[in-house]
């Protein structure tokens, strides 16, 4: 990147999540939030919910993207790139579409997106285009001018992502008893997603079995687990596997569950299992729930020493990643060559996601794409 920070021709970073209750109340209108459109009672809702409840009704991921609100900010400042960070979130406030009316009163007209989704698939990439549209369609039937949005690619294969990662797995090993230490299987853990949807993820060219989303996780893992075998001088068997499944039972979704996999573990007799969230951007409830309580509730009851490492959360490391992946962006919009930054075998992602990139499962606008309706 070059010496002088020019984040031209973008005057604006909004950071796009997920989003989460903040207390018991909450919780309900969330998840109705969430499940629009699917007709889901809300007595269902309520034992959904449960987990949430379990932690006074507060998802930790709005104060951990406040965090990295901070950090990206700190950083942007230290390093001298004057770039106004904005927040916004797909299913509780701060809502998006209250957050790009706030920029477009700003004086805002060229925002890059940075999702807290690292990987390519439905619900973790055009889903978020598609809450875009839906925002700017509102925009739009308010009189407002509309800005022009780009979304920065996926970056789970960048030195900022990966080695906050590699060291959380170093630490959890170190925190193993030593008898147990270097026979320990890491396990790889993402949101498991429905099958169809894994094998339309990423561009047409990467659809088939998994594709980009199975290809970019076990690219995630493969190169965690080699460097920690760089460095520890220990080869640890490692695997992913899948967590956070929903929906209906009889749809198939990526296998195999985390709680599964620690129980054939032990069957096999491995010592112990260091799991590594590498799916997650933040440790936010389904980390919190489905590793820290669940999967570590089996683990105990099976007596299998387990660990699990951190995710990349506000490091500061990931916030000057965030930093390349604006400048490097921005410098291709100016037309200028660049060299990202993409380790492992499959290169960076694309800056435009084409046609039929992570299809819908029902046609719907998309922003920030090929097939955009908001140039």
């Amino acid at each position: 990147m070059p010496d002088v920070l020019d984040a031209t021709p973008y005057d604006a970073l909004l950071l796009l999540s997920f989003g989460g209750p903040e207390g018991p109340d909450e919780v309900v209108p969330f998840l109705e939030n969430v499940t629009r459109g699917r007709g889901i009672p809300t007595e269902r809702l309520k034992e959904v919910g449960q987990h949430y409840f379990l932690f006074g009704g507060v998802s930790p991921i709005n104060d951990q993207n406040r965090a990295l609100l901070d950090v990206l900010r700190k950083d942007f400042a230290e390093h001298g790139l004057d770039l106004p960070i904005y927040w916004g979130n797909r299913n509780w406030a701060p809502y998006l579409t209250d957050t790009l009316r706030e920029l477009v009163a700003d004086g805002r007209r060229r925002i890059l997106v940075l999702a807290t989704s690292a990987y390519a698939s439905y619900s973790g990439c055009r889903q978020y285009r598609e809450d875009l549209a839906d925002s700017l369609a509102a925009l739009e039937a308010e009189g407002l001018p509309l800005p022009k949005i780009d979304k920065l690619r996926h970056y789970f294969n960048h030195e900022g992502f990966l080695e906050p990662m590699t060291e959380g797995v170093l630490r959890s090993l170190a925190d193993l008893p030593e008898d147990v230490r270097d026979g320990a299987h890491i396990a790889f853990s993402t949101h498991s997603i429905p099958t169809a949807s894994a094998d339309t993820s990423g561009p047409v060219e990467d659809h088939g079995d998994g594709g980009a989303y199975v290809a970019q996780h076990l690219d995630v893992a493969r190169q965690i687990a080699e460097a920690v075998r760089d460095r520890t001088g220990v080869e640890h068997p490692w695997q992913l596997v899948y967590q956070s499944r929903s929906g209906a039972p009889h749809i198939p979704w990526l296998e195999p569950d985390i709680c599964d996999h620690l129980e054939e573990r032990h069957e096999a007799g491995v010592p112990a299992v260091v799991v590594a969230p590498i799916g997650f951007v933040s440790d936010h409830m389904e980390v919190l729930y489905d590793l820290d309580t669940e999967a570590k509730a089996k683990a105990e009851e099976l007596g299998l020493p387990m660990r699990r490492s951190a995710t990349v959360g506000a490091d500061p490391r990931f916030a000057a990643a965030v930093r390349d992946l604006v400048l490097e962006r921005a410098a291709v919009e100016r037309g200028q060559e660049v060299t990202p930054c993409a380790l492992g075998a499959l290169g960076a992602s694309h800056n435009l996601c084409p046609v039929g990139c992570c299809p819908a499962r029902a046609p719907r606008p998309a922003a920030a794409g090929a097939d955009s309706p908001y140039a």
